[in-house]
């Protein structure tokens, strides 16, 4: 069973809409599908509304809990909390795009990020300070392991700096494409490549998933 809170549609620079993310997800064993397309001032209500809808449509058809989300994505760390603020009034999961090592992210973004009680996922936080993660752990603020190309290179940094600080950690694929969606067995594969211990495995892949879900008002029975 797969819980995966990054992925991206046409509606920003995916290549599939939602509904058929969503079935290609639940034949790959997916419980949870987080769809959070990249958006900035410009575009943030634009992309939640039309995920609010594709999501209620598949959720009601299908059985996988499908969360429309945004990623708030190269922004001046100074914009992210009104954006995330913004964006959890109307209802999303809200990722940031952290300072992942193979983009060229504002320094100063994974701060902002894990400070501002909006934000639920660092995404790909690349090398974050234990500063950062101790407060992501107070703040209720999830760090990713990424299983994209690239973003991956700093998640063996992120697991022992989250495990360090007590922060908790989730596992998401950022796909774009359909290929990029994980099965349990390829998502347990990257966690122990992250570092993970055999026994910190129910707790990355589901039980955090389980406790972001509740925050956000899904049931997962």
């Amino acid at each position: 069973m797969v819980y995966d809170f990054q992925t991206h549609t046409f509606y920003s620079d995916g290549s599939l809409s939602p509904v058929e993310l969503a079935r290609r997800a639940v034949v790959r064993g997916y419980r949870a599908i987080g769809i959070t397309d990249h958006a900035g001032p410009g575009n943030l209500e634009w992309v939640i509304e039309r995920l609010k809808a594709d999501c209620e449509l598949i959720r009601r058809e299908w059985g996988i809990v499908a969360v429309p989300g945004v990623e708030l994505t190269h922004l001046p760390p100074a914009a992210i909390p009104e954006l995330a603020r913004r964006a959890k009034a109307l209802g999303a999961l809200v990722v940031v795009h952290g300072e992942t090592p193979v983009e060229p992210v504002i320094p100063g973004t994974n701060r902002a990020a894990v400070g501002c009680p909006d934000v639920d996922i660092l995404g790909h936080p690349g090398l974050l300070t234990e500063e950062e993660a101790a407060l992501a752990a107070a703040s209720g603020v999830f760090l990713e392991i990424s299983a994209r190309r690239g973003h991956s290179l700093a998640n063996g940094h992120v697991v022992r700096v989250a495990r360090r600080a007590g922060a908790r950690l989730v596992l998401n694929s950022d796909a774009h494409d359909p290929a990029d969606l994980m099965t349990p067995e390829f998502a347990r594969t990257v966690a122990l490549g992250a570092g993970l211990e055999p026994n910190e495995l129910a707790a990355v892949l589901e039980e955090n998933p389980r406790t972001l879900l509740a925050r956000l008002g899904y049931r997962v029975d």
